[in-house]
């Protein structure tokens, strides 16, 4: 009885809460849609354009050269007997500086042979001399007419002339060991900084062999690359004095963002780079350790290091110039016209590091729309944050009410 009493009970209950379930998902209130929806203009961002003459520069990487370089070697044998404190890694030395001597004791030993020798040869000339004047006598009082070689060889020509070489052979060996002494000594051909040095006190050297490594300070070269299609906006050095272009040096890790040097434009490599197939120039630059008063201040250029050159372009004339950022696929630009969204072909005649420089497509005063949007349609409404709201499209007022749960924009 108990048993039958509890399923009962049970049952109810289940029966029970069925019921209230039923009632209550049959009784939930439906969302309704009120009426269409509005369609809201997308919100942009714009910027003016202008049309000007403006000169852009080309933007390459270059590595610092010499303009003069030099490999120190000896034209003499011999030991070295004296070095110059400032022909050391590092150092500076003036054009005409000693920075080496070789042991001279043998080259003045062979230089005062050679001087003996020219003053025997010179005597032997003498008294051959003598001996022509003697025959010359004897064959006026012979009176015999002798002709040709018969006669050279009475009045003693070929002894006279051998006499003669005799002294020019030995004048050109004292010349010789002059030389050979003089070159005990070597001096710096120009004002250098000396990079290397491979010999001290002591060393023996040969002719030919590298003693160091000297570079000119006057002036050091940037080789940069730069894309072919841009060397006719370069201007170089010509024959009626006209300068290259001008070119700003700057290494944001070395010098920081506000330090550069300026050089200019000087020759045309006639050679591609192998590998990245681009063209190469020279880029001069004067007093590139900046040593003289003028330069204060600037920092130095070093030989190897990379820099970012910016070479200034030729002039563009009434051209639209815009941020490379505002370009978009195929040589677009999106430009917002009557509030409408239109998509513009655009002529680029150059581009540089941060702008493009623009011939057509573009008139002074329109608007260009720099906000990227995830929905691009030639013609679709657009509207500024403007308290005016001029350019914002308007809406009709019975589908004011209507709109719910739709909201428009752009990213």
């Amino acid at each position: 009885m108990n048993r039958k009493k509890t399923f009962f009970i049970s049952l109810a209950i289940l029966l029970a809460a069925v019921v209230i379930t039923v009632v209550i998902f049959s009784t939930e209130p439906k969302a309704t849609s009120e009426g269409a929806t509005r369609q809201t203009a997308m919100l942009v961002e714009v910027a003016g354009v202008a049309r000007g003459d403006y000169q852009p520069s080309v933007v390459a990487t270059g590595v610092v050269v010499p303009a003069q370089e030099v490999m120190i070697s000896p034209r003499v044998s011999g030991e070295v007997v004296h070095r110059s404190e400032a022909f050391t890694p590092g150092g500076f030395v003036s054009k005409g500086q000693t920075l080496l001597k070789i042991d001279p004791a043998d080259y003045k030993n062979r230089l005062q042979m050679r001087k003996s020798e020219l003053l025997q040869a010179k005597a032997d000339l003498e008294l051959e001399m003598g001996r022509q004047h003697v025959a010359m006598q004897d064959y006026q009082l012979v009176e015999e007419g002798l002709k040709g070689e018969n006669k050279a060889l009475v009045l003693r020509e070929p002894q006279l002339n051998a006499a003669k070489s005799r002294v020019e052979s030995a004048e050109s060996a004292v010349k010789q060991a002059e030389l050979d002494l003089e070159r005990t000594t070597i001096r710096a051909p120009f004002d250098a900084h000396v990079l290397r040095r491979e010999v001290t006190l002591g060393s023996q050297v040969s002719p030919g062999e590298s003693l160091g490594r000297i570079v000119g300070t006057d002036v050091y070269w940037v080789e940069a690359t730069v894309p072919l299609e841009k060397l006719r906006w370069l201007s170089f050095p010509d024959d009626n004095g006209e300068k290259g272009s001008l070119v700003k040096l700057r290494s944001q890790t070395a010098w920081g963002p506000d330090e550069f040097r300026t050089g200019e434009l000087y020759k045309l490599v006639g050679a591609l780079e192998n590998q990245t197939r681009l063209a190469r120039v020279l880029i001069e630059v004067d007093d590139p350790l900046a040593q003289q008063p003028e330069s204060d201040g600037l920092p130095a250029l070093m030989i190897g290091a990379f820099l970012k050159t910016e070479i200034q372009g030729k002039k563009l004339e009434d051209v639209v110039r815009l941020n490379r950022d505002y370009l978009r696929q195929h040589e677009t630009v999106w430009v917002m016209e009557d509030g409408k969204l239109r998509i513009r072909d655009v002529g680029i005649v150059f581009r540089d590091e941060q702008y493009a420089y623009i011939t057509g497509g573009l008139d002074k005063d329109e608007q260009v729309v720099v906000t990227n949007l995830s929905t691009v349609v030639d013609g679709a409404a657009l509207r500024v944050e403007d308290t005016s709201d001029q350019s914002a499209v308007k809406v009709p007022e019975d589908e004011h009410d209507q709109q719910q749960n739709q909201t428009g924009g752009g990213q």
